[in-house]
């Protein structure tokens, strides 16, 4: 099964672990982190969770991330179809950076989109081609 986890989801971790949301979507991204190292999902990378992840002011993070890039079994490059399908993401009240992640998802036949952004997963019934949880709801989804 293929996964794309946006740069909210790669983040959730350095986030503040006090709230129970914030640690529950943790654990949950960690377990599928495991899944993708044992090669039960498979990750898809992108050139924009490359340009989000180089904005990030914290080194630390930003390498951390940037691990998970050798896992990934397809990075997906900007190119025509992407920015055209994020166009139209937009149109349907996604922002730019959040329809260009979903529209490599899109495009890289990924089944789902995971992502800790509740702006994207109120959007998320305005979509059919791909499924977006988190990763809590993903969890209980597939793994239960």
């Amino acid at each position: 099964m293929r996964l794309y986890l946006d740069n909210c989801c790669f983040n959730r971790p350095f986030d503040d672990q006090s709230q129970i949301k914030i640690r529950l979507e943790t654990e949950a991204k960690l377990k599928i982190q495991e899944e993708i190292i044992s090669g039960t999902f498979q990750l898809i990378w992108s050139y924009i969770l490359d340009y989000e992840n180089n904005r990030n002011p914290y080194q630390e993070r930003k390498l951390r991330i940037k691990k998970w890039k050798r896992y990934a079994i397809e990075d997906v490059e900007e190119n025509p179809v992407v920015i055209e399908t994020a166009k139209i993401l937009n149109k349907k009240g996604f922002h730019k950076i959040d329809s260009l992640h979903i529209a490599c998802a899109i495009i890289s036949k990924s089944e789902y989109f995971l992502t800790t952004d509740d702006q994207i997963l109120k959007r998320a019934r305005l979509l059919n081609d791909i499924k977006i949880n988190d990763p809590i709801g993903f969890i209980k989804e597939i793994l239960s």
